[in-house]
């Protein structure tokens, strides 16, 4: 049997989408017993972007996954492995990953899998896409976070409708001759299976927020330096903290808890609100395309929520071409 050598794995470009209309904490207030002081306080959003009619799981992944191809200068006959990442795919099947493929072009040897690990989605895909390209099961692994959460949320319950925001990141990982993403470190919490949901008929988003809350207070820190320990580094060597983007005030307590002084924070959540699985590269590509994403540095992504599960890597940004 001839089996190739492990290579390494790298991110090459990135992209993000996010529907044109943003509903503001004030907007908010007229239809539900909240106001902006009440809003920002507890969670530091300000504005969220809402899905109009025709945005779907699958338009934002496809239009997050056509630009980073762009931005990665790949063609889409290269792409060797899609995996999209939603807690929000709207069918069972024809699943979105599939339809992802087919709108994109990609070639019928592209592997299409949707994963499910709500707000650690991204970072589990991630982990599947890096082993791809390791092991060589794919030269190219385009990878997708995309969320239409206003779809299962409550819009009379104030704790969660201030909460979310639709949109869709992605990433495209290629091969490298020195590994540029770390190892995947994940997990799960069992005790708090039931401290986020989406269920009912119609499915419907709901959070144990207190528990949670304390979880990424005492516990997030540890899991956070798991990944960066896997990676063979410490949380000096991590110039950019990309989280989750569930709430500014977990957030911010867990980059001090961590230490380490990062040249960039991802704090995305202010003007899209927590997007679930597609948070952390909803965020790093924004950041990206606004120039201020530094370029060739470590780069700590975790990852935590529904499940309760939680992942990690530390990946190195990308450098711009030409």
């Amino acid at each position: 049997m001839n089996i190739p050598a492990l290579r390494g794995s790298r991110i090459i470009g990135f992209g993000h989408h996010q529907p044109s209309r943003i509903l503001t904490n004030d907007e908010l207030s007229t239809m539900v017993d909240t106001n902006d002081e009440w809003i920002t306080t507890r969670t530091g959003i300000k504005t969220r972007h809402i899905a109009g009619p025709d945005d779907t799981v699958t338009s934002m992944a496809v239009e997050a996954g056509r630009a980073a191809l762009a931005d990665a200068g790949v063609d889409p006959s290269e792409v060797g492995l899609v995996v999209v990442a939603s807690t929000t795919h709207e069918d069972r099947a024809p699943y979105t990953a599939g339809r992802v493929a087919a709108e994109l072009g990609l070639s019928g040897r592209a592997a299409p899998i949707d994963i499910n690990t709500a707000c650690s989605g991204f970072e589990y895909a991630m982990g599947i896409a890096d082993q791809a390209v390791r092991t060589g099961s794919a030269d190219t692994a385009l990878v997708i976070g995309s969320e239409k959460l206003s779809g299962i949320v409550d819009w009379s319950d104030r704790s969660t409708c201030v909460l979310v925001g639709d949109g869709a990141g992605a990433a495209v990982v290629g091969v490298s001759a020195e590994p540029q993403i770390g190892p995947v470190s994940w997990g799960s919490v069992p005790h708090l299976e039931q401290a986020v949901r989406v269920s009912g008929e119609p499915a419907r988003f709901s959070q144990e927020g207190r528990s949670i809350y304390r979880w990424a207070i005492t516990e997030a820190a540890d899991h956070a330096r798991a990944v960066v320990e896997a990676a063979g580094l410490s949380i000096e060597d991590i110039e950019v903290f990309a989280f989750h983007q569930a709430n500014l005030r977990i957030i911010e307590p867990l980059v001090e808890a961590l230490g380490g002084s990062p040249s960039y924070v991802v704090r995305d959540v202010v003007e899209s609100g927590n997007t679930s699985a597609a948070s952390v590269p909803l965020g790093l590509s924004k950041a990206w395309a606004r120039g201020e994403l530094p370029e060739g540095v470590p780069a700590l992504l975790f990852g935590f929520g529904g499940g309760f599960a939680h992942a990690g890597q530390v990946v190195t940004t990308p450098v711009r071409r030409g």
